[in-house]
């Protein structure tokens, strides 16, 4: 029997993993790490191809396109076909796991939508958005030690998911409900009963306390946010001012997000709920007038130590091309070491 399928849609440092556990938490739901089975396959060729290669890539889509041509029901077999390989990874993944509904919630969905759309015109779709200065904020400290300027060097994030995930928000054809991070976190059970409605699912309050309920692995080779989600009980508004009080007391990074969001369609904004008439508004607000929260206490962990290590090794790489060729020579090494094991 083919599982029911649910996609959370948002970018990075948006609340999805947030929202998967807790989703993952209601009896009914099997989450779980970030699969990213459908990006790479939106990219064969028919729909989109990738720039880099090891064969030709644009004889490989030429080559494609003409085999779907001649199929009998042309585009709609290869969707099809599509389906398939997801409906037969999908089924595993829910295998013992008595669960109805299959919650998938990888990021990188967002940019290939009109592609998952046609491969899964019948799932559920849950858009959540947050503040985009939120978002960035958080992507720059999480995994950039707060330098904006190397975060955005290394992915233009909000250029990258915001145009897409307002375009999805402004079409008719297929159905989804729209979520904001903001409202989530100050309104976690009101936002969750809403989810439920949408979902045709009875209301869990115990899905709330996440950590109560799950148990995933936390480690810097799985993608999504194994730190964040792992601080609290439940859903805290720790997040909503933290951005603001940052930017206050950090004006090159105030000035380098307001540069950042003149490039971004003020009607893009608007869709996904952040009009550009009050998105700053939230500066407004007074540092002392701000809701305070106590911090819990930090533990160092394995993922901590193996981010810090990464973004450490990329800046030394950078600042030392030399090396280069020696990691190279290196992962060839290990590449060989490990063929076999």
């Amino acid at each position: 029997m083919k599982p029911r399928l649910l996609y959370i849609i948002g970018a990075q440092r948006s609340g999805t993993t947030l929202l998967e556990r807790i989703l993952s938490s209601h009896s009914m739901i099997h989450g779980g790490a970030e699969p990213h089975i459908l990006t790479p396959l939106a990219h064969l060729g028919i729909w989109r191809k990738v720039e880099k290669a090891p064969y030709d890539t644009i004889v490989s889509a030429l080559g494609q396109q003409a085999f779907v041509d001649n199929l009998p029901n042309r585009e709609e077999d290869y969707w099809q076909a599509c389906r398939a390989y997801c409906d037969v990874l999908y089924t595993q993944h829910m295998e013992n796991s008595n669960k109805q509904l299959c919650l998938d919630k990888t990021p990188e969905y967002a940019t290939v939508l009109p592609f998952i759309t046609k491969v899964f015109p019948d799932a559920k779709y849950i858009v959540l958005t947050r503040h985009p200065v939120a978002v960035f904020s958080s992507f720059a400290n999480s995994f950039f030690d707060g330098n904006y300027t190397l975060a955005q060097q290394h992915e233009p994030l909000l250029e990258r998911y915001i145009p897409p995930i307002a375009a999805f928000l402004r079409q008719t054809k297929i159905a989804f409900l729209h979520v904001h991070y903001e409202d989530l976190v100050k309104n976690p059970e009101s936002e969750i009963q809403r989810i439920c409605q949408y979902l045709e699912l009875p209301y869990e309050s115990e899905s709330l306390a996440y950590q109560k309920q799950s148990k995933q692995p936390t480690s810097s080779l799985q993608p999504g946010d194994p730190l964040g989600v792992q601080r609290f009980q439940g859903p805290s508004e720790l997040s909503l001012t933290k951005w603001t009080t940052e930017l206050k007391r950090n004006q090159s990074n105030y000035q380098f997000m307001q540069k950042l969001i003149k490039k971004l369609d003020p009607a893009d904004l608007k869709t996904l709920g952040y009009p550009i008439d009050t998105l700053w508004q939230a500066m407004n607000i007074p540092i002392s007038d701000t809701k305070v929260h106590a911090k819990p206490k930090f533990k160092f962990n394995r993922y901590q130590l193996e981010r810090k290590l990464i973004i450490k090794g990329r800046a030394v790489v950078r600042r030392f091309p030399r090396l280069s060729p020696i990691l190279k020579r290196i992962r060839l090494i290990c590449d060989v070491l490990l063929r076999e094991l």
